[in-house]
């Protein structure tokens, strides 16, 4: 499927969502307040941040703002082929300013969006996916130009990052954190843990989040909002939300379903 790139304001109103497609969001004018699964920040003019696919994102547009927004799914032109290494870029959730070389294409960027024969395009045109490859890979560029070798991966310890997940769930953990304990830069240990596991550190934490809260949710009777926070989601909403895409159901649903074992175990052994 094609990239597709809007111009747009975010609402004055605080709203959030998760979807199965990366986006990138730069701001062009005015502000706006973003928190990527627990991650915050705020978008001013020439500054942005990078929302990877099924991540829960709160965010508002403050006052009169103007945004840049790509949607790029997984199999998009510019994230695959000879473009498959910007892929990385979705690694993990961020925040970026651009530089001033990056100004000038955005300038350039969003003055091509706005010709006639642009506007006569229908959403997700070829041309949308060449300009976002070239924003992506000169963006790549200057936030992972520390990448090692494909050839020769290094090998982590994961049962070290397990600990530190375990000891720090219920802090606001990032990639950061993640990486200086294995003491190397966020962009090696992203790569290097993509290569070793399949899946993100990111991903990887989440997974992580949500076997804990599924242990509480079966052992304890604690509320909702008190397991989200003892995991590290953001509020219960962000827990509901991450619970359903992951499993299909709410938490609450697991919740009754254990009750209603242990209602049924009990009767079991008063009949013995």
């Amino acid at each position: 499927m094609p990239s597709v790139i809007r111009l747009m304001p975010l609402d004055n109103t605080i709203k959030h969502h998760a979807h199965d497609y990366h986006q990138m969001v730069i701001g062009l004018s005015g502000h706006a307040e973003f928190e990527i699964e627990g991650m915050g920040g705020s978008i001013a003019a020439l500054s942005g941040c990078i929302v990877p696919a099924n991540h829960v994102h709160y965010y508002e547009g403050v006052g009169d703002n103007r945004q840049l927004i790509l949607d790029l799914p997984l199999d998009a032109p510019s994230l695959s082929g000879p473009h498959r290494e910007l892929m990385r870029l979705f690694d993990a959730p961020r925040f970026f300013a651009l530089d001033e070389p990056l100004r000038q294409y955005l300038t350039f960027l969003t003055q091509e969006l706005t010709q006639p024969y642009q506007r006569q395009q229908p959403q997700g045109s070829p041309q949308g996916d060449l300009l976002a490859a070239t924003l992506l890979g000169c963006l790549h560029a200057r936030l992972h130009p520390d990448l090692p070798s494909q050839s020769q991966p290094q090998r982590l310890d994961i049962q070290l990052i397990d600990r530190f997940i375990q000891h720090h769930l219920s802090e606001r953990l990032t990639v950061a954190d993640m990486a200086a304990e294995a003491c190397l830069s966020e962009a090696h240990f992203s790569a290097c843990f993509r290569e070793q596991t399949g899946l993100t550190p990111y991903q990887y934490l989440l997974r992580q989040r949500l076997g804990a809260a599924r242990q509480l949710l079966t052992s304890t009777r604690l509320p909702l909002s008190h397991i989200a926070e003892r995991t590290g989601f953001a509020n219960q909403s962000a827990l509901s939300h991450a619970f359903r895409r992951a499993f299909g159901h709410p938490p609450s649903q697991l919740r009754q379903r254990g009750a209603a074992e242990v209602i049924h175990r009990d009767h079991l052994a008063t009949k013995v």
